[in-house]
């Protein structure tokens, strides 16, 4: 009986003891006491002014949190030996340098939190050494240059790397070979291109984000040792266009941002390997053409974001010959809702998974939503066009006189001015009427009856001349 009591018995005495090992030896500045669940020792030095480590912590301690100090250097074994330690943050400090060696002594340490110390700048290469079971390290926002390329080779258990709103012009070589690597975040730098080797090594790579870049080139097999990789951001970067082979090998993909670019074309040949891919975001670039199979193999697409270019059309031959079944987002495309979107106009209407597809032309129906054109069909099935189809069916009204009967009367007018004036006798003898009569000028208007033969001169040449006018004009 008593060994069965002696087990529970311990753990009693361990529960009690467990506040009194946290309070000994907390630093005056910080608090110290359980965790979240009653669980560990947790000492929490956030924004306590400090300017240097304090030099003892409790022994027991599972969590330091020195956020929001002023500390600007690390020595060696900065924080002794705390066997127990699995978390230690310290965000939005001055560090300028860490003396390599400075974690040893903190052999259990799994998640290491040094983001927000701007002033970094550079690590050394053995800065890590001693953490070989860390599995969370937090570098963002250091501007660090660049990473040693054996920083993180003595890190063989890590899963998490968050790195963004550094000052790499590329992605850090100290990332190959990490083996258990999951999670890659090196948004919002200076990364100007994806090369075919930098990448190399990260078989079991889930999520990689480069959103908020320079990348201006990927490389044909840049992600070929990513096969696992589901999420890939390369959004709000320069890529104007991309080699065939860019996303060769990610059979598991499920997310694509390739948003905020300035990609003018989606190509056949960029989306062959996706076969799960369920998110692609292409908009805010200035695509203007897709080709003809280009989503063809997307079958369990969710969503697709063309918003934001400038399409005016898309054939239906772009999804052939697979099946979508997700929602198209098409909205801010100047779009010429003619007979070309005939099959996007019923798909709306059937599967209600698009919505706002504003036309921008032709006339006729500009401003309206795709959703509202009616297309009409012809005595031999064929689809007619908005614009050919309310032409037809629109009201007679005024319309402008056309200009070749105008020509024809202003030529009547003209010969009836220049014409000579009649004898009196015939001039009563003729038949009146409007259609018969003569327009007769003053006797003398024209210098009289004996300036007959220059007079007839004159007026032949000025018929000419007008006549001449008046075909120019029927010629425009």
């Amino acid at each position: 009986m008593l060994a069965l009591l002696l087990p529970a018995l311990m753990l009693s005495r361990a529960g009690a003891w467990a506040p009194e090992a946290c309070a000994r030896g907390c630093p005056a500045a910080c608090s110290c006491g359980p965790g979240p669940g009653e669980r560990g020792c947790w000492v929490r030095c956030d924004r306590a002014g400090l300017l240097r480590v304090p030099p003892e912590f409790p022994c027991a301690a599972t969590s330091i949190d020195l956020d929001r100090n002023g500390l600007r250097l690390l020595g060696e074994r900065a924080f002794g030996t705390l066997p127990a330690l699995r978390r230690l943050s310290l965000r939005h400090n001055n560090l300028t340098f860490i003396t390599p060696g400075a974690f040893r002594g903190l052999g259990r340490l799994a998640e290491l939190r040094l983001a927000h110390n701007g002033a970094l700048r550079y690590l050394h290469a053995r800065t890590f050494a001693a953490l070989g079971r860390l599995r969370r390290l937090d570098l963002a926002a250091c501007r660090l240059l660049a990473l040693p390329e054996r920083l993180l080779a003595g890190l063989p258990g890590l899963r998490e790397l968050a790195a963004a709103a550094n000052l790499f012009r590329r992605v850090p070589g100290a990332l190959r070979g990490l083996a258990n690597l999951t999670h890659a975040r090196l948004e919002h730098g200076r990364v100007e291109a994806v090369a075919a080797g930098s990448l190399r090594g990260l078989g079991r790579l889930r999520a990689l984000s480069l959103q908020a870049n320079r990348v201006r080139a990927v490389h044909a097999g840049a992600f070929r040792d990513c096969a696992a990789l589901e999420h890939l951001l390369l959004g709000d970067n320069r890529l104007a266009a991309l080699p065939a082979g860019a996303f060769r090998g990610l059979g598991r993909l499920r997310a694509l941002h390739l948003g905020g670019n300035a990609l003018g074309r989606v190509a056949r040949a960029w989306f062959a390997d996706l076969a799960e891919l369920e998110l692609l975001y292409l908009d805010r670039n200035a695509i203007a053409f897709v080709e003809d199979g280009a989503f063809q193999n997307l079958s369990g697409l969710l969503a697709l974001h063309l918003n934001g270019n400038r399409l005016t059309a898309l054939a239906w031959a772009a999804f052939q010959p697979g099946f979508f079944l997700g929602r198209l987002f098409l909205f801010r495309n100047p779009w010429r809702c003619d007979c070309g979107l005939r099959w996007l106009r019923d798909w709306m209407d059937s599967s209600g998974h698009a919505a706002e597809v504003p036309c921008a032309s032709p006339g006729s129906v500009a401003g309206l939503d795709l959703s509202r054109v009616a297309f009409g069909r012809a005595p031999d099935g064929l689809c007619v066009d908005p614009e050919e189809l309310n032409g037809s069916a629109s009201s007679p009204g005024p319309s402008p006189e056309p200009a070749a009967t105008t020509a024809s009367r202003l030529s009547s007018l003209l010969s009836r001015l220049l014409a000579p004036r009649a004898p009196a006798g015939e001039a009563a003898n003729a038949t009146a009427g409007p259609g018969n009569a003569s327009l007769a000028l003053p006797s003398g208007a024209l210098g009289g009856s004996g300036h007959s033969t220059p007079f007839l001169l004159g007026a032949g040449v000025l018929l000419s001349a007008a006549r001449h006018v008046l075909f120019v004009l029927q010629a425009h």
